[in-house]
């Protein structure tokens, strides 16, 4: 997603988040990365220290690794941070 189309994602995001859940709440993440350890590692070390919860599964023919990454969070503002960190790594789908 080009920066200008991101912006208004993420404020639509953070609406859509205070509307449905109480602060702090456990958020669910979920990626699909290329299967690259460097990736994977990256994306697990930007939820380091925060408690997550990290599942990864292989796909059938090994070229992509599916990550859920359950996390408690204090804010919608927790949230986007935390996807835009991710958003960083080249080749990561957030679903």
């Amino acid at each position: 997603m080009d920066p200008e189309q991101q912006e208004p994602f993420y404020d639509r995001l953070k609406e859509e988040l205070l509307k449905s859940s109480s602060w702090p709440s456990v958020y669910l993440y979920k990626f699909i990365v290329p299967t690259d350890p460097a990736k994977i590692d990256r994306i697990e070390t930007i939820f380091n220290n925060t408690g997550a919860v990290i599942e990864s599964k292989l796909s059938r023919n090994g070229k992509y690794t599916s990550l859920s990454i359950t996390v408690d969070l204090d804010s919608p503002d927790a949230v986007i941070e935390k996807y835009r960190q991710v958003g960083e790594v080249e080749g990561v789908i957030s679903l």
